[in-house]
Parts: structure tokens; C-alpha cells; sequence
């Protein structure tokens, strides 16, 4: 990668909360992670080679099982070109829907998994998937999609249009799981949109390689304040952490 390209993760860009910014930032370089332009230059470039966000499959799995039953009709959104998708349909996965913002990408991914009707891909935003009926998915995962959209124009606005179109898209009682390197305080807001009523349970995962020494086991739910926050006091052992939101879409509106 060379110095004036992006980070193929958002994590070293800026985030724009407020409206007044326009893209992501690093080094002095402007990119536009919430533009299509963007992508379809970039995997044009990259022929679509994998590259997995965050987290690979392996070390996600006992939270996705626990929570996103096999039979599941599922959104993966913003699937790039990661291996989830693939890695899931090997562990018994039977519907996956991918949709991604880059024409480009989708095609590079249809060409590659024409032999799993399992996967299907549709190019489309996050922000605006009218073409998807109200309550037609069982779950949906996003592994760095918004991240990408706080790096880039008007955050808060697209933030908000993609929550409130999964929120729109999954049936009662149906499973949003929300893969970021946003801890609660930068999270939390932007999920609890005013139609939306979530019951949300945290995970904390270090990043891949982290060598610390763990206090906890990351497979207890780390509890939150009545106000969404991280308890007082509380530091995550690797500060490059990913939390992983599971939202449980609840009958009625927030109270």
C-alpha cells in the first residue's frame, strides 16, 4: 500500500460528528469512504483480493452462532470483498444476502461465487435499500460499514438513514449485529435512533494478535450504564479493542 493511500479500514481516519466535515482524513489526505467512486477505485486496484475487517470468521463465530441461527435470512452489509460470507455458508449458513455501495466489487464477487446459491449480491447503499420490503430479514451483520459512513460526508445523517433502514428491514425480535472499533459512548447514540427500541448486549474482542493478558473472559457480555456508557472505570484491556453490539429489535417504540 503506498503512503497516500487510505487505510483499507477507517480506523485511522478522522470521524466526522458533525455536518460541517465533509470526508475521512489521514495524513492530509482526503477520502471519501461513504462514496461508491472510492470503492470501485479501490478494487479496481485490489481485482478484489480478500481482506477481512477487523475480525475473521473464526474469532467472531461463538458470537455470531449464539446469536444468528443457521437458518437465518441474512443482510451482510458493506461484505466487501471479507471471507464471512464464505466462511459462514461452510459452517451451515443457508442465505446470505451481500450487498455492497461498489458496482465493481459486486461484480468481481458474483463471478467468484457463481457456484454457491447460498450467496447472492446486490449492489446498493446502506443508506437507501428500498428495494428490500419491510421486515424481510431474520438478521444483519455490518463488520465496518458504519465506520466507513463516520468517516465520511454528513456521518451523523448517514449514520442515522443506515440504522434506521435495518432497523426497518429486520423482523420483531430479529438480530443487528454491529461489528466496530466505536466503543459505546461514540456507538451507542447512533443506534438508539427515536423509532428504533433495541435490547443490546456488548462484547469486547481484542484485536487479532493482541499479546496483553486478558482479565475476563470476552465471552461475557460487558454490562452498560443506564445512559448506553462503558461502567465507570472501566478500560478494556487492549485499547484497540472491537466491540461487537447485538441488537435485538424489540415490539414498540423506546419509551
Amino acid at each position: 500500500m503506498s503512503s497516500s493511500q487510505a487505510p483499507l479500514s477507517p480506523r485511522g481516519a478522522a470521524e466526522d460528528e458533525g455536518a460541517a466535515r465533509s470526508d475521512g482524513v489521514t495524513g492530509g489526505t482526503v477520502f471519501s469512504y461513504g462514496e461508491a467512486g472510492y470503492w470501485d477505485a479501490r478494487y479496481v486496484e485490489e481485482g478484489g483480493a480478500p481482506y477481512d475487517w477487523y475480525q475473521r470468521y473464526a474469532a467472531l463465530r461463538p458470537f455470531v452462532r449464539r446469536s444468528v441461527p443457521p437458518a437465518s435470512r441474512l443482510l451482510m452489509i458493506g461484505c466487501g470483498s471479507a471471507l464471512m460470507s464464505e466462511d459462514m455458508v461452510a459452517d451451515g449458513y443457508r442465505e446470505i444476502i451481500n450487498i455492497d455501495i461498489s458496482s465493481v466489487l459486486i461484480e468481481l464477487m458474483r463471478k467468484k461465487y457463481f457456484d454457491l446459491p447460498q450467496l447472492q449480491y446486490m449492489q446498493m447503499d446502506v443508506r437507501d435499500m428500498s428495494k428490500f420490503p419491510d421486515e424481510s430479514f431474520d438478521s444483519a451483520i455490518d463488520k465496518g460499514t458504519l465506520d466507513s459512513l463516520m468517516c465520511g460526508v454528513e456521518a451523523p445523517l448517514s449514520a442515522a438513514q443506515m440504522v434506521l433502514e435495518v432497523d426497518r428491514l429486520l423482523k420483531p425480535g430479529g438480530v443487528f449485529m454491529l461489528i466496530t472499533y466505536g466503543d459505546p459512548s461514540a456507538r451507542i447514540p447512533h443506534l438508539n435512533q427515536p423509532v428504533c427500541n433495541w435490547e443490546i448486549i456488548l462484547y469486547i474482542l481484542p484485536r487479532p494478535g493482541f499479546k496483553g493478558k486478558a482479565r475476563r473472559s470476552v465471552f461475557d457480555p460487558v454490562p452498560l450504564t443506564e445512559n448506553g456508557r462503558l461502567p465507570d472505570g472501566y478500560i478494556p484491556e487492549d485499547p484497540d479493542s472491537h466491540y461487537i453490539y447485538v441488537c435485538k429489535k424489540v415490539h414498540g417504540l423506546q419509551g
